[in-house]
């Protein structure tokens, strides 16, 4: 067999092991595995490095507007770029139903703003603010039947809040129809009340903001939200854990063996509470939803994520510029309240997993594939991709586990005037980048076309046979057979 390209002398690393060999391509697909292949079109030369799946950043906020009409600072181009020279090679933003608009329009819309800009391939999340019963009944089955098999719902916000019967209902539908429902999880009447009482008491600059969204706010909702999808015989994704109580919430009820999924992002590794109370309002620049915690936290959330709490450590990439247009949009000292809510960081994501969690040696390089693409993969039914294996898509990441960079704004790729892990030190990076055969960045240069990315259909979502039932809700009973969805 002649091949397109052979990637030969890198160390191959899986969630399993790592070897030293070569990988064949050929028509955008592995098509080989040996500890030697001749011949390639193209060979590139991958000794002393590592080649790892190319990233999945399965939670960015990519051409959105916000529930308040803020349009994020990246578009499908900018945002796919900067993910690339991250060293993803495929992405899942979200798709944001806003309240009155129809899930056909939403999907139809951000086609028209992916398809024509994307150098990576491309899916979506939904996020659903309005259940309504043509929602439920109609388009939220079109988008499932299309390949869109994840959705996102919120327990705070008021223009996003669905309420527990809200939830019920569609993890109801979800279930039925082999999606995922995907949760922020913040009790808000805690957060509300919170937030009431600082404004009353005059405290309002950036720093208020980790105290205005307590830990146990997290807590509870992650609770309440297990108990909702454990009701129904649903699956969950818990997006952005960022406490220790939220994180062993999770590990309980996965070690019950219920269909809970998980991620914590890296804002929560690298940064605390103090950045908030930075000079001016520096401060915010780190003001994202659930806010960040304390160093102690830290350390409880690299444990999780070594010992399989998490699938996955992902972005939750939020580029609001810090000017009039994204975190002042209400003026230039408004209060914490009022300041647009998210960090960007879709290429600082990898980089600072493999420089604090593998060379720091807090997670494996196997951990580290889990975390970046193969579970991911998995969890949300790509496929096709985040594997190295005959078969699958050529994505793929060439490291230099040795290359020590300073991260820079500028080095971010993005539409934004600023990066939150500016000035960070970083061991291992990127340095060749396929998205199914194509080179998509090599050495330091963008090497894609605008829109030669393709959308990708997701396979549904199964709850496992061996997953624990509610009793009054077992199909097993004469009256869970009545009522179980």
């Amino acid at each position: 067999m002649d091949f397109d390209t052979v990637i030969h002398g890198g160390t191959i690393a899986t969630p399993h092991e790592t070897w030293v060999g070569d990988i064949g391509i050929t028509a955008g697909r592995i098509t080989a595995m040996a500890d030697k292949i001749a011949g390639g079109v193209r060979r590139i030369d991958a000794a002393g490095r590592i080649v790892v799946p190319g990233g999945i950043e399965a939670h960015a906020h990519i051409a959105q507007e916000s529930s308040a009409g803020l349009m994020s600072a990246d578009d499908y181009y900018t945002g796919s770029v900067s993910a690339a020279f991250g060293g993803n090679s495929s992405f899942i933003p979200f798709a944001a139903q806003h309240r009155g608009q129809s899930v056909d329009d939403v999907v139809a819309t951000y086609d028209g703003r992916a398809a024509p800009n994307s150098v990576l391939d491309y899916s979506y999340h939904l996020i659903i603010s309005d259940p309504t019963p043509s929602v439920l009944e109609e388009e939220l089955p079109r988008a499932f039947a299309r390949g869109i098999t994840s959705f996102k719902v919120f327990m705070t916000y008021d223009l996003m809040n669905l309420g527990d019967k809200g939830m019920l209902d569609i993890l109801t539908v979800a279930r039925k129809h082999g999606a995922l429902t995907m949760v922020h999880a913040e009790n808000n009447d805690m957060v509300k009340w919170m937030n009431a009482r600082l404004a009353e008491a005059g405290l309002t600059a950036p720093k208020y903001h980790a105290i205005s969204r307590p830990g146990i706010a997290e807590a509870e909702a992650i609770n309440r939200a297990i108990s909702l999808a454990t009701l129904v015989g649903a699956g969950l994704f818990i997006v952005h854990v960022s406490t220790p109580e939220g994180a062993e919430l999770v590990a309980r009820a996965r070690a019950a063996g219920l269909p809970i999924h998980s991620e914590t992002c890296p804002q929560y590794l690298a940064f605390t509470r103090d950045d908030l109370d930075r000079p001016g309002m520096e401060g915010a620049k780190y003001i994202s939803s659930p806010p960040l915690r304390d160093a102690a936290t830290q350390d409880v959330l690299w444990r999780h994520a070594r010992t399989g709490t998490f699938d996955s450590v992902s972005s939750d990439h939020a580029p609001y510029r810090f000017d009039e247009t994204g975190k002042f949009v209400k003026g230039p000292t408004p209060p914490y309240p009022a300041i647009a809510n998210g960090m960007p960081g879709i290429a600082a994501r990898l980089p600072y997993l493999f420089s604090e969690g593998v060379v720091a040696g807090r997670i494996t390089l196997q951990q580290f594939v889990a975390l970046s693409s193969a579970n991911a993969a998995r969890v949300f039914g790509v496929t096709h991709k985040g594997a190295i294996l005959p078969g699958y898509d050529a994505d793929i990441a060439i490291w230099d586990a040795e290359e020590t960079r300073v991260v820079t704004a500028k080095d971010q790729h993005d539409a934004m005037d600023y990066t939150p892990f500016e000035g960070m030190r970083l061991t291992g990076w990127p340095v060749h980048v396929m998205n199914r055969g194509d080179t998509i960045v090599e050495g330091g240069e963008l090497k894609a076309d605008r829109g030669r990315g393709r959308f990708i259909a997701r396979a549904p979502y199964a709850v496992p046979p061996s997953a624990p039932v509610v009793p009054e809700m077992d199909p097993a009973t004469n009256f869970g057979a009545m009522i179980r969805p």
